[in-house]
């Protein structure tokens, strides 16, 4: 453990709010962490976790985040790459329970670069697959799914707009998001 005012800080992060923080935040309690930033939020935009960013805004030097594996705090080598470069500006290291990775220390810092690289070819290949697929199938004239097809039809989206006047109280009589209305009128 550190000694002085140095500090422990978890991060724990879901992907949606069904699912539970209860491991991970049991996991970094047994680890000493002192205080946690935990949320339920797609990684995919860094910018739209607020409790990472607040807990980089929080953390000081000579402080430790911890987390339980690192897709929990980034969904990209490019993304890890710059949370890390931040803890580490702010003097701040960064321990990875699950994957015992500890940036404070050289053989953790390594380690963490090598999986970090591996995780980010292991997407690269993933993406690569996908891609070739969705290519075979269009060569077959297939058209690859886009999702599921509107409940609503445009046909109905008009006929609200006509009698309520605009796209918003058309969205509400409908019961759908004004997203969807626009969304429904874009496709023809």
């Amino acid at each position: 453990m550190k000694g002085g005012d140095d500090m422990l800080i978890g991060y724990a992060r879901v992907s949606s709010s069904g699912q539970s923080l209860e491991v991970q935040q049991e996991k970094l309690k047994a680890a000493g962490v002192e205080k946690i930033f935990e949320e339920k939020k797609s990684g995919a935009r860094a910018d739209a976790r607020q409790q990472l960013q607040a807990m980089l805004e929080y953390v000081r030097d000579n402080d430790v985040v911890v987390i339980t594996k690192m897709d929990r705090m980034a969904r990209s080598m490019r993304d890890l790459l710059n949370i890390v470069a931040q803890l580490e500006e702010k003097g701040v290291g960064l321990k990875v329970l699950d994957q015992a990775i500890d940036t404070t220390t050289p053989e953790g810092k390594m380690t963490y670069q090598i999986l970090g690289a591996v995780s980010e070819f292991e997407l690269a290949i993933r993406k690569n697959r996908i891609d070739d697929g969705v290519a075979r199938l269009r060569e077959q004239g297939i058209e690859p799914f886009k999702g599921r097809p509107p409940k609503i039809k445009r046909q109905a989206v008009e006929q609200a707009i006509e009698e309520t006047g605009s796209k918003a109280a058309a969205a509400k009589k409908l019961g759908i998001s004004r997203d969807s209305v626009y969304r429904v009128l874009k496709q023809a």
